[in-house]
């Protein structure tokens, strides 16, 4: 009589308070200040080992390249002398188109002249008449003022004020000599610092490999290894990409300028090279001096216009469409964070410090997927999730939003069934919630508001068909859903066609030939809700009851009529073998010749790992996903229609573990 008293409600637990800051989080907290200011303070000696390592990153490719015809040793001089040749050559470059430059500039004075006068005209002028006028009469007003409240004294206005005038010396050719040398010298000091430190890092590269694997990681050897190769590999392609990038854009925008005709375009190509390793801004600002010279050259604004345009629409396209094309995942940073630590690393070391920033963020990224301790940078700075598919559907779905639920689903359905969604994701975040309800720590409210979000969700997808969109079977990347490297398994969806109404048997023609029943469990009829609608997408008409439809008292007035197949799910089964084995035993009493198939999710089930127990249970198939469940009952109309025996109770089961 068990059916007819329901359990009592549980008692809904509280949630722990929070935990306060643990000993390991305040060391976490105070290293990691220590760490920002050992970064600020000792900038003037970081930032040239920084580039040097950086710069030994781009050279190592070509040096390695090199080193199988000519050896180490000079294979790694030769990068060095191409490398600073190349710089050598573009500063040369820079300076001539600089001076040409500087000689033509007297020649657009009337046009600068005209341009200003127009933009004072309409821009300057009016608010400057204003700003006079209101000076003017506050000035008067202070005056009157004050010579109402002071009067002038008599000999007061006579008095004039003595001149001072300061004198320099002048300056010795010692002087001159310090005022031209020092800006140049400080450049070419750090220049050839990061170059020699640069040389030796890429002689001893291995060496110094050896020495930070023994000096970080020598417990774990595989760990440290994977973490600096990762490394390794995803700062030397993100570099080779970003230079090649960087190179076609200041190529385009050379080539573009001189065929708009402004002066000097082999520069401004150049310049805008260089300054796009600025993420966001550095291609805007190389933009705005050729769009000024535009303006000072042509009398007009054609030129300005067009220079603008050239800007405007080439750094789109490399930033949104070539970009991401060769780039793909190979930096693993999220957009917020690359802006986050452009701001941060600018602070630190300023304009070399926003060059940086990318490819330093990059390297904290690698750091926190391979160290435990770590973990925090990859969630906060890498562009993987910080929740699984399936997390992130509980997740919604306990706040009671499921249209972003519906957002997600959709496009994982773009590589994926229907079923296997349901089976991989939604199924296993029903676990989620299930097992919460079972520690009580989901309140009413909450349990209210996840089976609304997920009766929208399911109504929601009922437009999809369950039907492979042309994705193999084999694992892929769910890059639209989650924007980073989440596995999911993609299971074929069931194709086995029904026969023609016709040839099938009486009861696979009524309107409902499956009777679907949900357990006791908070979420089995969300279950059999959705098996329900993945049968009427094969065509397969159903009928749910809830489980107080088979009980004792009420089995016998259940209507049987036109029921070829019985559906039970079972999402956490609470009970005991002897509780399902009696209701499929009422069942099998009230249908004798319907096929039953049981649902169980739950993993490490007894049921699904013993089959004397399956046995006594008495049930045809047994499955734990909704598509064996779904292929279930089409095999057995097909075995219907085709006049196949049903095979005897617990003679024939079928069992299917995801």
């Amino acid at each position: 009589m068990s059916e007819l008293h329901p359990t009592p409600a549980p008692r809904w637990a509280q949630v722990a308070p929070a935990e306060t800051p643990s000993l390991r989080s305040l060391t976490t907290l105070a290293g990691s200040v220590v760490i920002v200011a050992a970064l600020y303070f000792g900038r003037e000696v970081l930032i040239p080992i920084t580039l040097a390592i950086l710069l030994s990153f781009v050279l190592a490719p070509l040096a390695d390249w090199l080193r199988r015809a000519v050896g180490r040793i000079p294979a790694v001089i030769l990068s060095v002398l191409i490398a600073v040749t190349i710089l050598l050559a573009l500063a040369a470059v820079m300076g001539m188109q600089v001076a040409e430059l500087a000689n033509d500039i007297p020649r657009y004075q009337t046009s600068i002249r005209q341009k200003v006068d127009t933009l004072r005209k309409f821009t300057t002028e009016p608010m400057s008449g204003l700003i006079g006028t209101v000076g003017r009469e506050v000035q008067k007003a202070s005056k009157d003022a004050a010579e109402r409240a002071t009067p002038a004294a008599p000999g007061d206005r006579n008095t004039a004020p003595l001149p001072v005038e300061v004198q320099q010396p002048n300056p010795s050719p010692l002087d001159v000599a310090e005022r031209i040398v020092s800006p140049v010298l400080s450049p070419l000091a750090s220049t050839a610092i990061i170059l020699i430190v640069a040389v030796f890092i890429l002689l001893q590269q291995e060496d110094l490999r050896d020495r930070l694997i023994r000096l970080f990681g020598s417990r774990d050897l595989h760990r440290t290894t994977v973490a600096m190769d990762d490394a390794a590999r995803r700062l030397s392609r993100y570099f080779l990409t970003q230079l090649g990038i960087n190179a076609a854009f200041g190529l385009i925008i050379g080539v573009g300028l001189f065929l708009i005709g402004i002066p000097s375009p082999v520069l401004w190509g150049v310049l805008a090279a260089l300054l796009r390793f600025v993420p966001y801004v550095g291609s805007l600002m190389a933009g705005v001096i050729p769009v000024l010279l535009g303006a000072a050259v042509d009398p007009g604004w054609s030129m300005a216009i067009a220079a603008a345009a050239l800007f405007l629409v080439t750094e789109p396209i490399m930033g949104q469409i070539v970009e991401p094309m060769l780039y793909s995942r190979s930096t693993g940073l999220s957009p917020v964070s690359v802006v986050v630590s452009a701001i941060f690393w600018a602070w630190l070391w300023g304009p070399i410090g926003l060059i940086l920033a990318t490819p330093l963020t990059l390297c904290l990224v690698v750091l926190g997927r391979h160290i435990e301790r770590l973990e925090f940078l990859d969630v906060v700075l890498g562009d993987r999730p910080a929740l699984t598919p399936v997390e992130n559907f509980y997740q919604r779905v306990l706040s009671g939003d499921p249209d972003e639920a519906l957002e997600q689903a959709e496009l994982l359905l773009k590589e994926r069934s229907l079923s296997s969604y349901y089976d991989e994701v939604a199924i296993k975040g029903l676990r989620l919630a299930a097992t919460d309800v079972l520690r009580q720590v989901v309140t009413p409210l909450q349990l209210d508001r996840i089976r609304d979000a997920l009766a929208d969700l399911v109504e929601g997808l009922d437009e999809h068909r369950d039907a492979d969109p042309g994705a193999s079977e084999t694992d892929k990347d769910v890059v639209g859903a989650t924007g980073a490297e989440q596995r999911l398994p993609m299971h074929p969806a069931p194709e086995l066609p029904l026969p023609e109404e016709d040839a099938r048997p009486p009861e696979w023609r009524s309107l409902h030939p499956v009777l679907c029943i949900g357990g006791r469990g908070p979420f089995d009829g969300v279950v059999v809700e959705i098996f329900a609608q993945l049968l009427q997408k094969h065509a397969i008409g159903t009928r749910l009851l809830s489980r107080e439809a088979v009980s004792r008292a009420l089995i016998g007035s259940l209507d049987t009529r036109g029921v070829a197949m019985v559906f039970i799910g079972y999402l956490e089964r609470a009970g005991s073998p002897a509780e399902l084995r009696y209701v499929v035993r009422r069942i099998r009493s009230r249908l004798p010749d319907a096929t039953i198939v049981v649902g169980l999710w739950p993993e490490g089930d007894p049921i699904l790992q013993d089959r004397d127990r399956q046995k006594a249970v008495g049930a045809d198939h047994y499955v734990t996903s909704l598509r064996d469940a779904v292929t279930a009952c089409l095999e057995t109309a097909q075995q219907a229609s085709v006049g196949e025996p049903r095979p005897t109770e617990g003679s024939h089961l079928s069992i299917s573990l995801s």
